[in-house]
């Protein structure tokens, strides 16, 4: 089968950075689907691996944990799900990525794809959907469907691909008032467009604008990009009680002390903990994309799909890289088509 990966980890400055691949059909496990790829994203999580991770000797590391495609084989262990099936997910850091012709992957990761989108925009949704629904429910423990929770969600990076999802579940599932942080007047327009009640410039200093848009102090945070150079706006935004929620890999690291004195609780998420651990609620994943897979057909949620490329290919994955790394991607990037 085609796919694209690398044999030595390292920056896009190499001609082998990431390469087209001819690899051997996967083998899939008891309690795995055997899915056709149509479509995957691109995610930070892919450049991170592709710098940081050294494939074993003489073998290939295949990246990408979205993917949208048709189910060709079923594992005799596998229920609710049969070849043709249509259907979509991020897969486990620990096995094989998404951007190969043929995928193995196991079946509780997994929903049926929604009907009301094409593969492109069913693609750019599980990585980022996973994780702003567990930063709300899981790890900041916002209440579901709430008529008014009273507090304020800040979402550092709002229009990034975990913002972007996270404005749209907290604005339809919660009663939370939204703002968001974007600095460009086109994403912060994105923010807006997708339900935040207000967006304000992360790169000026946030109390004050804060203060603009009616919020002393904000009950939740969500830490989504450069966690590190926003530390201490964090740390003066967040109300006392309250709960932040980070996802990157902050540098410098940041000192959590200062929130002692308002016995603030701080929560890392990583959307693979429950397949790297095999968690005894590892099917949640596959229960929850289901959940936003029918918000999606009641057009409840939209894709956050803002550049579509193809076909599948190391000269196409390239530039999405870098386009990632630059730090300016708005909403997902998705390639389609082999």
């Amino acid at each position: 089968m085609r796919a694209v990966g690398y044999h030595q980890a390292g920056p896009l400055g190499r001609l082998d950075a990431l390469v087209d691949l001819e690899l051997p059909d996967p083998e899939p496990g008891p309690g795995d689907l055997l899915v056709q790829v149509a479509a995957i994203s691109v995610n930070p999580i892919d450049t991170k691996i592709r710098r940081t991770r050294q494939p074993t000797a003489g073998a290939a590391q295949v990246l990408g944990w979205d993917a949208v495609g048709v189910v060709k084989g079923v594992g005799a262990d596998v229920r609710g799900f049969a070849k043709g099936d249509r259907v979509f997910y991020a897969g486990s850091l620990n096995r094989p990525g998404t951007n190969s012709e043929l995928h193995a992957v196991d079946h509780r990761l997994v929903a049926h794809a929604p009907r009301s989108l094409d593969d492109a925009a069913a693609a750019a949704v599980p990585l980022t959907a996973i994780t702003a629904w567990e930063i709300l429910f899981d790890r900041l423990c916002v209440p579901r469907l709430a008529e008014a929770d009273g507090r304020t969600l800040l979402v550092v990076g709002g229009a990034g691909g975990v913002g972007s999802m996270l404005i749209q579940l907290a604005r339809q599932l919660t009663g939370l008032t939204v703002v968001a942080t974007a600095s460009r007047p086109e994403t912060q327009l994105w923010c807006l467009d997708l339900g935040a009640h207000a967006v304000i410039d992360h790169h000026a200093p946030w109390a004050d604008q804060l203060a603009a848009v009616g919020h002393s102090s904000v009950g939740v945070v969500a830490g989504l990009t450069h966690t590190g150079e926003h530390w201490p706006s964090i740390v003066e935004a967040v109300a006392p009680q309250g709960r932040v929620a980070l996802i990157d890999d902050p540098d410098p690291q940041p000192d959590i002390r200062p929130l002692k004195a308002k016995s603030v609780s701080v929560h890392w998420e990583s959307m693979f903990t429950r397949s790297l651990f095999d968690t005894p609620d590892v099917a949640e994943q596959g229960a929850l994309l289901g959940e936003v897979a029918a918000l999606l057909d009641a057009g409840a949620l939209r894709s956050t799909v803002t550049d579509v490329r193809g076909p599948i290919s190391a000269a196409e994955l390239l530039p999405a890289h870098a386009l990632l790394e630059s730090g300016r991607a708005r909403g997902k990037v998705v390639l389609a088509g082999w």
